[in-house]
């Protein structure tokens, strides 16, 4: 959706059922793919809490949309014009390709224009459909593939009785936002990605968090116009996503905003043909692959075992 470079945007990896890191050996084309994903995970607390902290990211990573076991880099956060995004440009979510949402807000640029603000629920669930979830596998980045990543994450501690040590990083809750902001004119600008997270210490009422990061979201969008003004950037549309969690006392959570750059399985493409991704929405796209399209965004098909089982080799160039 929106002209682009005129170049190779293809983003074909060489693994038939894995999706690859971006800028990784083997890949046809200069392009690669964006895909959103914002979660949240909690781990009973050890003596150690360096381990509890990389035991709460691994399972943070693993949930809804799978990107477990990549060796994940982390990157400044602009999706360029060599770059799309799955669910927006390609497999097209049908909210957004039957342009039937409606902003949650808007925010005023530094031109006098709006920038409606959306909610980026179907981008998840594009993500979601792509790479399948821990338990039911599609097309996840290969395991220990080198990803780059815009993201950004927050842990914290909730000790089993009050009062908390903020001070020392305690908290009753953590919380992130991924806002993605479409370029206008994305032959000459990158698509904007805002990541935010933090804490909650007020109290243990999930209701009141809730609240709390619903109306965080115009500051997450007033620092996406605050950007372009500095840059003279004029975006047209953003798509903003936030997941937060209450940790059960004695428990670490983490929260975790994180976009990776991939190029695609091979098998993820129809027919073998990239350009068609662009005329299919995301349910056509599941139906040609097979999937059973679910409504709530959950991932089918493929299971865990089954997906132990196939052997994931290069393709034959």
């Amino acid at each position: 959706m929106g002209e682009r470079c005129d170049c190779d945007d293809r983003a074909i990896g060489p693994f038939a059922d894995y999706c690859d890191g971006y800028a990784r050996p083997g890949a046809e084309g200069l392009g690669y793919v964006s895909v959103l994903k914002v979660a949240t995970a909690t781990v009973e607390k050890s003596d150690d809490a360096l381990l509890d902290g990389i035991v709460a990211l691994d399972r943070a990573e693993a949930a809804g949309a799978y990107l477990g076991q990549i060796n994940m880099q982390t990157a400044s956060s602009f999706c360029g014009i060599a770059g799309q995004v799955w669910g927006h440009d390609l497999a097209v979510a049908e909210d957004i390709a039957g342009h039937h949402l409606t902003p949650l807000f808007s925010v005023i640029q530094h031109d006098g224009s709006d920038l409606p603000v959306y909610d980026g629920q179907p981008l998840l669930e594009a993500g979601q459909a792509l790479f399948g979830t821990a338990d039911a596998r599609r097309y996840p980045p290969a395991p220990g593939a080198h990803v780059i990543c815009a993201n950004k994450s927050v842990t914290a501690y909730r000790p089993r009785a009050d009062p908390l040590d903020v001070g020392v990083g305690q908290a009753y809750g953590v919380w992130c936002v991924l806002a993605l902001s479409i370029a206008r004119d994305r032959r000459v600008t990158a698509d904007l990605f805002i990541e935010d997270a933090g804490v909650w210490t007020h109290n243990d009422r999930e209701a009141d968090l809730a609240a709390w990061l619903r109306g965080h979201r115009p500051r997450v969008a007033e620092s996406i116009v605050a950007c372009g003004r500095g840059q003279g950037l004029l975006f047209e549309r953003t798509y903003l996503c936030t997941a937060h969690a209450i940790m059960p006392p004695g428990h670490l959570g983490i929260a975790l905003a994180v976009a990776p750059y991939v190029v695609l399985a091979r098998r993820a493409l129809p027919d073998g043909d990239f350009a068609g991704l662009a005329r299919l929405t995301l349910r056509e796209w599941e139906r040609r692959m097979g999937f059973t399209p679910a409504a709530s965004g959950a991932a089918s098909g493929r299971g865990r075992a089954e997906a132990a089982a196939a052997r994931f080799m290069p393709t034959a160039r």
